[in-house]
């Protein structure tokens, strides 16, 4: 399998000049643990993370270094330091240069990257437009397939999954994070839904796409206000079985 087949392709940005306070807002009503930072040109300058926002002045985290200490990091890793804690854009706080990958590349060549790298996701290019991401919540997809004994996709099934894509994103209602697998036709929808009514739409979308034998649903409910966070009816009874 290779990175366009798993990867979560509606991908949810920010700009350099987004406000951390926007950005974490964005991560969190989106359910996402990191954002791709694009600029205007649409060009990928950068990735923000859960863990940019660990040493912030807002709560009180910010390092606190001895007198010696600060005498060995030196006045230039301080200043660093500060601008991390204290920025106020995104581009002050994110990681520049991001670690990528191309939509051909394997899930054994993005595993490997992930962990010499430290990452937990991986931008997908083409050329140097941003297409799609590649998170541990999409190779777990991956394994999950695997588990209930799916078949690799073919070129059909690659076609296919591209239709469901176009017909379940261009609505309102598409599932946050979406991710589709597609294997002899049978199509696995996942991702994060806020509204139940949202589930039949995407079931139904899928369903009237050409060469769709079977739908099986994924996807997660998630209810802001309270945080409930409910699994599909059908991996409920899929987990119950085993």
């Amino acid at each position: 399998m290779r990175a366009h087949q798993i990867m979560t392709r509606k991908v949810i940005s920010v700009k350099p000049d987004t406000s951390i306070a926007d950005a974490a807002n964005t991560m969190l009503q989106q359910h996402i643990s990191g954002l791709p930072v694009v600029d205007d040109a649409g060009k990928l300058v950068g990735i923000i993370s859960e863990g940019d926002f660990i040493r912030r002045a807002e709560i009180a985290t910010g390092r606190k270094r001895g007198r010696w200490l600060k005498i060995l990091v030196g006045p230039g890793r301080a200043a660093t330091d500060f601008v991390h804690e204290q920025g106020r854009k995104v581009s002050e706080i994110m990681s520049p240069e991001p670690l990528t990958v191309t939509e051909d590349v394997t899930l054994e060549e993005i595993v490997k990257a992930m962990e010499k790298n430290h990452v937990k996701r991986l931008p997908v290019l083409r050329g140097d437009r941003l297409v799609g991401i590649v998170t541990r919540a999409n190779l777990l997809q991956a394994v999950a397939d695997l588990a209930r004994n799916v078949p690799d996709p073919t070129a059909d099934d690659d076609r296919i999954r591209n239709r469901v894509f176009a017909a379940i994103e261009k609505n309102d209602w598409g599932p946050i994070a979406l991710s589709v697998t597609v294997r002899d036709g049978i199509v696995h929808l996942s991702g994060v839904i806020l509204d139940e009514r949202s589930r039949q739409a995407a079931i139904v979308a899928a369903e009237n796409v050409s060469g769709v034998m079977k739908v099986h649903d994924h996807l997660c409910w998630f209810e802001p206000n309270s945080g409930v966070y409910l699994y599909s009816p059908e991996d409920e009874q899929w987990k119950r079985a085993i």
